[in-house]
C-alpha cells in the first residue's frame, strides 16, 4: 500500500530536511519527491516547499502541524 503522506521537497531546503525530521519523530510514514529539475513540480509549488500531501491533498507547506496531521490521518479510518 503507497504511503499516505507525501512531501514534497527540494535539494538544499532547510525547512524540508525539517520536515523530514519531524515525520520521523513522529513516526508517520511518508514518500519523499525532490521536485528539483521537475519544470511542472516547481511551477506548481515553487517557494512553498516543503509541501505535505495527505491522500493526494494538499495539507500544509513550510511547516508539519504534527498534531493536526495525526489527527486527519487517524480520522479516515485508514491505516
Amino acid at each position: 500500500m503507497p504511503e499516505r503522506v507525501t512531501l514534497y521537497t527540494r535539494t538544499g531546503c532547510h525547512l524540508c530536511e525539517d520536515a523530514v525530521a519531524e515525520l520521523r519523530r513522529l513516526e508517520i510514514g511518508f514518500t519523499e519527491v525532490d521536485i528539483s529539475g521537475d519544470l511542472d513540480l516547481e511551477a506548481e509549488y515553487g517557494d512553498r516547499i516543503p509541501v505535505i500531501m495527505l491522500d493526494g491533498k494538499e495539507h500544509g507547506y513550510w511547516r508539519v502541524e504534527g498534531a493536526r496531521l495525526q489527527r486527519d490521518l487517524a480520522a479516515s479510518g485508514r491505516p
